[in-house]
């Protein structure tokens, strides 16, 4: 997908309705994750890792204006070298979506995280895209995951999924004042529905499990009885030779 494509669809009404939501909940999100190194892989038009306070930050996407180039199907990166990935809108329009999220498990290190936000075919907007087809303009071509089939793929992978939220109740129309009209579903989402948002942001954390230490079983009275006795008819042996 193009990033003019892109361009052309964030300066629309639907765009920027979508794009605030979503600036506003990352920004949340990375302010509390720490770490070295942390990257964000696709959709420049939206800064998701602004609010991190982690020394090295970069933008890795197929086009400029990233500052490292690259498919993000096969990562240029070591293995167990980064903190923090970001992920907006880039399942949906992966060629190998699960082979992404392989490069990400990958490069994280151990308890590090990874940030996702996507479209949810569970709400209006989902709806909507059923109704363009996967020939319609963007984002309706998209191949929207729900939150529930995300989680089982990152589960797969030994990701703990976290946080979560949905967000944007209103329908996907077109024009400002219709968007306005509907805004007081924001609030009513929130309270009565909460998963038919039509974006979500999800959280997953890499866990390694490793080797468990094995300790000694504690000793019952009848062990530690018995590894007294031999001590005892000894003492009481030496005890009878003297007399």
């Amino acid at each position: 997908m193009s990033n003019s494509v892109i361009d052309a669809w964030l300066q629309t009404p639907q765009g920027k309705y979508i794009l605030d939501w979503e600036q506003g909940r990352f920004d949340a999100m990375v302010a509390d994750i720490f770490g070295f190194n942390a990257v964000q892989i696709g959709l420049p038009q939206c800064d998701c890792l602004r609010a991190n306070r982690m020394p090295l930050r970069f933008f890795y996407d197929a086009v400029l204006p990233a500052g490292v180039i690259g498919d993000p199907h096969h990562l240029p990166l070591a293995g167990n070298s980064v903190d923090l990935v970001v992920l907006p809108h880039v399942l949906e329009f992966a060629a190998d979506p699960h082979q992404v999220l392989r490069e990400v498990e990958r490069v994280l290190v151990p308890e590090g995280q990874v940030l996702i936000s996507g479209f949810n075919p569970f709400s209006l907007w989902g709806v909507k895209r059923r109704w363009a087809g996967r020939r319609g303009a963007f984002p309706w071509q998209g191949q929207y995951f729900s939150v529930r089939r995300l989680k089982d793929l990152l589960t797969l992978l030994s990701f703990e999924t976290q946080a979560g939220c949905f967000g944007r109740y209103s329908p996907a129309v077109t024009q400002e004042k219709w968007l306005r009209r509907w805004r007081f579903l924001e609030l009513a989402g929130d309270r009565w529905w909460p998963f038919a948002g039509a974006v979500y942001l999800l959280q997953g954390i890499k866990r390694q499990h490793g080797l468990r230490m094995l300790t000694p079983a504690k000793p019952t009275r009848q062990m530690r009885a018995k590894a007294l006795a031999p001590a005892v008819r000894r003492v009481e042996k030496r005890e009878g030779e003297c007399q």
